[in-house]
Protein backbone atom coordinates (compact mmCIF):
# COMPACT_ATOMS: atom_id res chain seq x y z
CA UNK A 1 0.00 0.00 0.00
CA UNK A 2 1.24 3.59 -0.68
CA UNK A 3 -0.98 5.59 0.72
CA UNK A 4 -3.11 5.99 3.66
CA UNK A 5 -7.05 5.01 3.77
CA UNK A 6 -9.58 7.54 4.08
CA UNK A 7 -12.40 6.63 6.38
CA UNK A 8 -15.71 8.68 7.82
CA UNK A 9 -16.47 8.16 11.48
CA UNK A 10 -20.18 9.63 10.32
CA UNK A 11 -20.38 5.91 8.90
CA UNK A 12 -20.10 4.02 12.01
CA UNK A 13 -22.60 6.55 13.85
CA UNK A 14 -24.99 7.07 11.36
CA UNK A 15 -27.91 4.52 12.78
CA UNK A 16 -27.40 2.92 9.26
CA UNK A 17 -26.42 -0.28 8.94
CA UNK A 18 -24.75 -0.77 5.24
CA UNK A 19 -22.59 2.49 6.28
CA UNK A 20 -21.79 1.24 9.96
CA UNK A 21 -20.56 -2.13 8.29
CA UNK A 22 -18.72 -0.23 5.49
CA UNK A 23 -16.33 1.81 8.14
CA UNK A 24 -15.93 -1.48 10.42
CA UNK A 25 -15.02 -3.06 6.80
CA UNK A 26 -12.75 0.27 5.74
CA UNK A 27 -10.92 0.48 9.07
CA UNK A 28 -10.24 -3.27 9.78
CA UNK A 29 -8.29 -3.44 6.08
CA UNK A 30 -6.15 -0.55 6.73
CA UNK A 31 -5.83 -1.78 10.45
CA UNK A 32 -4.24 -4.98 8.82
CA UNK A 33 -2.81 -3.75 5.60
CA UNK A 34 -0.84 -0.41 6.87
CA UNK A 35 -2.12 0.43 10.27
CA UNK A 36 -2.96 4.15 9.15
CA UNK A 37 -5.90 5.92 8.23
CA UNK A 38 -6.90 9.84 8.17
CA UNK A 39 -10.38 10.09 9.88
CA UNK A 40 -12.69 12.77 9.28
CA UNK A 41 -16.11 12.87 10.94
CA UNK A 42 -14.33 12.99 14.54
CA UNK A 43 -15.66 15.08 17.74
CA UNK A 44 -13.05 18.08 17.79
CA UNK A 45 -14.74 21.41 16.23
CA UNK A 46 -12.86 23.42 14.27
CA UNK A 47 -13.08 25.73 17.09
CA UNK A 48 -11.23 23.68 19.50
CA UNK A 49 -8.81 23.14 17.03
CA UNK A 50 -8.18 26.73 16.64
CA UNK A 51 -8.07 27.12 20.75
CA UNK A 52 -5.86 24.14 21.26
CA UNK A 53 -3.18 25.02 18.88
CA UNK A 54 -3.56 28.51 20.04
CA UNK A 55 -2.86 27.58 23.72
CA UNK A 56 0.16 25.78 23.13
CA UNK A 57 1.72 27.76 20.98
CA UNK A 58 1.92 30.13 23.38
CA UNK A 59 2.91 27.68 26.04
CA UNK A 60 6.17 26.93 24.08
CA UNK A 61 6.74 30.54 23.34
CA UNK A 62 7.17 31.02 27.09
CA UNK A 63 10.68 31.73 28.51
CA UNK A 64 12.78 28.51 29.20
CA UNK A 65 13.09 29.21 32.55
CA UNK A 66 9.34 29.76 32.72
CA UNK A 67 8.90 26.46 30.96
CA UNK A 68 11.33 24.44 33.26
CA UNK A 69 9.49 25.46 35.86
CA UNK A 70 6.64 22.22 34.61
CA UNK A 71 8.75 20.29 33.99
CA UNK A 72 8.21 17.34 37.40
CA UNK A 73 10.92 15.03 38.43
CA UNK A 74 10.05 11.33 39.46
CA UNK A 75 7.26 10.60 37.27
CA UNK A 76 8.57 9.62 34.23
CA UNK A 77 7.52 12.79 32.56
CA UNK A 78 3.68 11.47 33.09
CA UNK A 79 1.96 14.98 33.22
CA UNK A 80 3.45 18.41 32.63
CA UNK A 81 6.54 19.54 30.61
CA UNK A 82 9.39 17.87 29.18
CA UNK A 83 12.38 19.18 27.42
CA UNK A 84 14.02 19.63 24.44
CA UNK A 85 15.61 16.42 23.43
CA UNK A 86 15.17 14.10 26.52
CA UNK A 87 13.09 11.08 25.12
CA UNK A 88 14.47 9.18 22.12
CA UNK A 89 13.12 6.08 20.30
CA UNK A 90 13.92 2.16 21.40
CA UNK A 91 17.59 1.96 20.70
CA UNK A 92 18.74 5.55 20.04
CA UNK A 93 21.04 7.29 22.04
CA UNK A 94 20.49 10.64 20.29
CA UNK A 95 17.30 12.29 21.94
CA UNK A 96 14.70 13.61 19.32
CA UNK A 97 14.22 17.21 18.36
CA UNK A 98 11.41 17.73 20.58
CA UNK A 99 9.66 19.07 23.82
CA UNK A 100 6.26 18.70 24.75
CA UNK A 101 3.69 18.73 27.64
CA UNK A 102 1.52 15.94 28.44
CA UNK A 103 -2.18 16.12 29.73
CA UNK A 104 -3.30 13.06 31.51
CA UNK A 105 -6.50 11.21 32.99
CA UNK A 106 -9.35 13.63 34.34
CA UNK A 107 -10.89 10.29 36.25
CA UNK A 108 -14.26 9.69 37.81
CA UNK A 109 -15.52 7.49 39.98
CA UNK A 110 -12.64 6.10 41.01
CA UNK A 111 -10.40 6.99 44.42
CA UNK A 112 -7.94 4.12 43.49
CA UNK A 113 -6.84 5.47 39.97
CA UNK A 114 -7.29 9.00 40.71
CA UNK A 115 -4.54 7.96 43.72
CA UNK A 116 -2.28 6.17 41.58
CA UNK A 117 -2.35 8.77 38.17
CA UNK A 118 -0.29 11.64 38.85
CA UNK A 119 -2.11 15.39 39.08
CA UNK A 120 -2.75 17.17 35.59
CA UNK A 121 -0.10 20.34 36.30
CA UNK A 122 -1.64 23.81 35.85
CA UNK A 123 0.03 26.47 33.97
CA UNK A 124 -0.55 29.76 35.95
CA UNK A 125 0.97 31.98 32.88
CA UNK A 126 -2.00 31.01 30.65
CA UNK A 127 -5.86 31.13 31.54
CA UNK A 128 -7.22 28.58 29.32
CA UNK A 129 -4.66 26.52 28.58
CA UNK A 130 -5.68 23.38 31.16
CA UNK A 131 -9.53 24.03 30.12
CA UNK A 132 -8.63 23.69 26.48
CA UNK A 133 -5.94 20.81 26.91
CA UNK A 134 -9.36 18.84 28.43
CA UNK A 135 -11.51 19.70 26.62
CA UNK A 136 -9.43 18.57 23.15
CA UNK A 137 -8.60 15.10 25.53
CA UNK A 138 -11.89 14.36 26.24
CA UNK A 139 -13.53 14.85 22.69
CA UNK A 140 -10.48 12.65 21.22
CA UNK A 141 -10.95 10.18 24.09
CA UNK A 142 -14.68 9.59 22.70
CA UNK A 143 -13.65 9.50 19.20
CA UNK A 144 -11.25 6.96 20.10
CA UNK A 145 -14.09 4.79 22.20
CA UNK A 146 -16.07 4.38 18.93
CA UNK A 147 -12.53 3.82 16.99
CA UNK A 148 -11.86 1.05 19.16
CA UNK A 149 -15.55 -0.06 19.50
CA UNK A 150 -15.54 -0.67 15.27
CA UNK A 151 -12.55 -2.67 16.12
CA UNK A 152 -13.93 -5.10 18.20
CA UNK A 153 -16.59 -5.64 15.83
CA UNK A 154 -14.07 -6.21 12.95
CA UNK A 155 -12.38 -8.83 14.86
CA UNK A 156 -15.47 -10.64 16.06
CA UNK A 157 -15.94 -9.22 19.44
CA UNK A 158 -18.77 -8.00 21.86
CA UNK A 159 -19.00 -4.05 20.61
CA UNK A 160 -18.20 -3.06 23.77
CA UNK A 161 -15.31 -5.17 24.23
CA UNK A 162 -12.66 -2.53 25.30
CA UNK A 163 -14.92 -0.15 26.63
CA UNK A 164 -14.56 -1.48 30.29
CA UNK A 165 -10.38 -1.25 29.83
CA UNK A 166 -10.34 2.61 28.56
CA UNK A 167 -13.05 4.13 30.33
CA UNK A 168 -10.39 6.31 33.15
CA UNK A 169 -7.78 4.54 31.05
CA UNK A 170 -4.22 5.89 31.39
CA UNK A 171 -4.55 7.96 28.02
CA UNK A 172 -1.95 11.03 27.48
CA UNK A 173 -2.55 14.00 25.31
CA UNK A 174 0.71 14.72 24.35
CA UNK A 175 0.96 18.60 22.16
CA UNK A 176 4.55 18.30 20.85
CA UNK A 177 6.73 21.54 19.27
CA UNK A 178 9.60 20.85 16.95
CA UNK A 179 11.61 23.77 17.01
CA UNK A 180 13.35 25.48 13.99
CA UNK A 181 16.21 23.43 13.65
CA UNK A 182 19.66 25.95 14.10
CA UNK A 183 22.88 23.55 12.82
CA UNK A 184 23.23 20.15 11.27
CA UNK A 185 21.84 17.45 13.57
CA UNK A 186 24.05 14.61 14.43
CA UNK A 187 22.54 11.50 13.88
CA UNK A 188 19.23 13.14 15.21
CA UNK A 189 15.71 13.78 13.27
CA UNK A 190 12.82 15.10 14.95
CA UNK A 191 11.15 11.93 15.94
CA UNK A 192 12.69 8.86 15.04
CA UNK A 193 11.60 5.24 14.12
CA UNK A 194 9.48 3.58 16.44
CA UNK A 195 6.02 2.18 17.02
CA UNK A 196 3.41 3.62 19.37
CA UNK A 197 3.30 1.69 23.11
CA UNK A 198 -0.83 2.10 23.35
CA UNK A 199 -3.93 0.84 21.93
CA UNK A 200 -4.47 3.47 19.25
CA UNK A 201 -2.67 6.97 18.71
CA UNK A 202 -5.33 10.35 17.04
CA UNK A 203 -2.67 12.24 15.88
CA UNK A 204 -3.59 15.96 15.28
CA UNK A 205 -1.25 18.31 12.89
CA UNK A 206 -0.46 15.89 10.15
CA UNK A 207 -1.27 17.88 7.11
CA UNK A 208 2.05 19.10 6.32
CA UNK A 209 4.82 16.74 5.37
CA UNK A 210 7.41 15.56 7.50
CA UNK A 211 5.84 11.91 9.08
CA UNK A 212 6.35 8.73 7.45
CA UNK A 213 4.97 5.37 7.57
CA UNK A 214 6.78 2.16 6.68
CA UNK A 215 4.81 -0.01 4.61
CA UNK A 216 5.14 -3.54 4.06
CA UNK A 217 7.49 -3.48 1.50
CA UNK A 218 9.78 -1.56 3.53
CA UNK A 219 9.00 1.76 1.52
CA UNK A 220 8.74 5.23 3.73
CA UNK A 221 4.93 6.91 2.81
CA UNK A 222 3.80 10.10 3.59
CA UNK A 223 1.06 10.09 5.92
CA UNK A 224 -0.58 13.47 5.63
CA UNK A 225 -4.02 14.31 6.69
CA UNK A 226 -6.50 16.90 5.40
CA UNK A 227 -7.27 19.91 8.22
CA UNK A 228 -10.44 18.66 9.27
CA UNK A 229 -9.13 14.66 9.60
CA UNK A 230 -6.56 12.85 12.24
CA UNK A 231 -4.05 10.40 11.47
CA UNK A 232 -4.82 7.20 13.50
CA UNK A 233 -2.72 4.63 14.14
CA UNK A 234 -1.98 0.85 15.74
CA UNK A 235 -0.25 0.47 18.76
CA UNK A 236 1.85 -2.66 20.05
CA UNK A 237 -0.78 -2.90 22.95
CA UNK A 238 -3.56 -3.71 19.92
CA UNK A 239 -0.72 -5.59 17.81
CA UNK A 240 0.16 -7.53 20.81
CA UNK A 241 -3.89 -8.24 21.93
CA UNK A 242 -4.66 -9.45 18.61
CA UNK A 243 -1.02 -11.46 17.67
CA UNK A 244 -0.23 -9.22 15.26
CA UNK A 245 -3.45 -9.37 13.23
CA UNK A 246 -3.83 -5.53 13.57
CA UNK A 247 -0.53 -4.36 12.48
CA UNK A 248 1.70 -1.46 14.91
CA UNK A 249 3.49 -0.26 11.60
CA UNK A 250 7.09 1.80 12.50
CA UNK A 251 6.89 5.98 11.47
CA UNK A 252 9.06 8.68 12.26
CA UNK A 253 8.65 12.41 11.80
CA UNK A 254 11.95 13.88 9.70
CA UNK A 255 13.69 17.17 9.82
CA UNK A 256 12.36 19.54 7.02
CA UNK A 257 14.29 20.50 3.69
CA UNK A 258 17.01 22.75 4.59
CA UNK A 259 15.50 26.16 3.78
CA UNK A 260 12.40 25.11 6.07
CA UNK A 261 14.81 24.61 9.20
CA UNK A 262 13.94 28.09 10.43
CA UNK A 263 10.30 26.80 10.66
CA UNK A 264 8.84 25.04 13.89
CA UNK A 265 5.75 22.11 13.54
CA UNK A 266 3.48 21.10 15.60
CA UNK A 267 1.82 18.41 16.32
CA UNK A 268 -0.63 16.71 18.84
CA UNK A 269 -0.97 13.13 19.67
CA UNK A 270 -3.48 11.38 21.52
CA UNK A 271 -2.33 8.18 22.88
CA UNK A 272 -4.82 6.20 23.83
CA UNK A 273 -3.99 3.67 27.10
CA UNK A 274 -6.39 1.57 28.88
CA UNK A 275 -6.25 1.25 32.62
CA UNK A 276 -3.31 -1.40 33.83
CA UNK A 277 -4.92 -4.70 34.87
CA UNK A 278 -5.89 -4.71 30.86
CA UNK A 279 -4.58 -8.32 29.92
CA UNK A 280 -3.29 -7.94 26.51
CA UNK A 281 -3.12 -11.98 26.46
CA UNK A 282 -3.44 -12.43 22.49
CA UNK A 283 -7.22 -13.46 21.34
CA UNK A 284 -7.93 -16.45 20.64
CA UNK A 285 -9.52 -15.84 17.39
CA UNK A 286 -6.26 -14.20 16.23
CA UNK A 287 -4.05 -17.63 16.88
CA UNK A 288 -3.81 -20.16 14.48
CA UNK A 289 -1.86 -22.72 12.81
CA UNK A 290 -0.64 -19.85 10.51
CA UNK A 291 -0.44 -17.81 13.47
CA UNK A 292 0.93 -19.31 16.45
CA UNK A 293 1.03 -17.37 19.18
CA UNK A 294 3.80 -14.76 19.11
CA UNK A 295 3.60 -12.66 22.51
CA UNK A 296 3.48 -13.96 26.40
CA UNK A 297 0.97 -12.72 28.26
CA UNK A 298 1.38 -9.50 30.10
CA UNK A 299 -0.99 -6.62 31.44
CA UNK A 300 -0.90 -3.07 30.14
CA UNK A 301 0.48 -2.00 33.27
CA UNK A 302 3.59 -4.12 33.29
CA UNK A 303 4.23 -3.37 29.09
CA UNK A 304 3.73 0.25 29.66
CA UNK A 305 6.35 0.21 32.52
CA UNK A 306 8.69 -1.72 30.10
CA UNK A 307 8.49 0.39 27.27
CA UNK A 308 9.19 3.75 29.62
CA UNK A 309 12.26 2.28 30.76
CA UNK A 310 13.54 1.67 27.06
CA UNK A 311 12.70 5.09 26.15
CA UNK A 312 14.74 6.49 28.76
CA UNK A 313 11.81 8.45 30.50
CA UNK A 314 11.95 6.02 33.89
CA UNK A 315 15.03 4.80 35.37
CA UNK A 316 15.08 0.82 35.78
Amino acid sequence: MSAIPSVDLRDFVSGDAPRKEKFIAEIGAAFEDIGFVALSGHFLSENLVEQLYGEIKQFFQLPQTTKDTYEIEGIGGQRGYTSFGKEHAKGKKEGDLKEFWHFGQYVENNPKLEAEYPDNVYVKELSEFNSVGKEAYQMLEKTAKYVLRALALHLDLDEMYFDEWIKNGNSILRPIHYPPITSEPKNAVRAAAHGDINLITLLMGAHGKGLQVKNHQGEWVDAIARTDQLMINVGDMLSRLTNNKLKSTIHQVVNPPKELWGTSRYSIPFFMHPISEMPLNCLSDCIDDQHPKGFEDITAGEYLHERLIELGLVKN
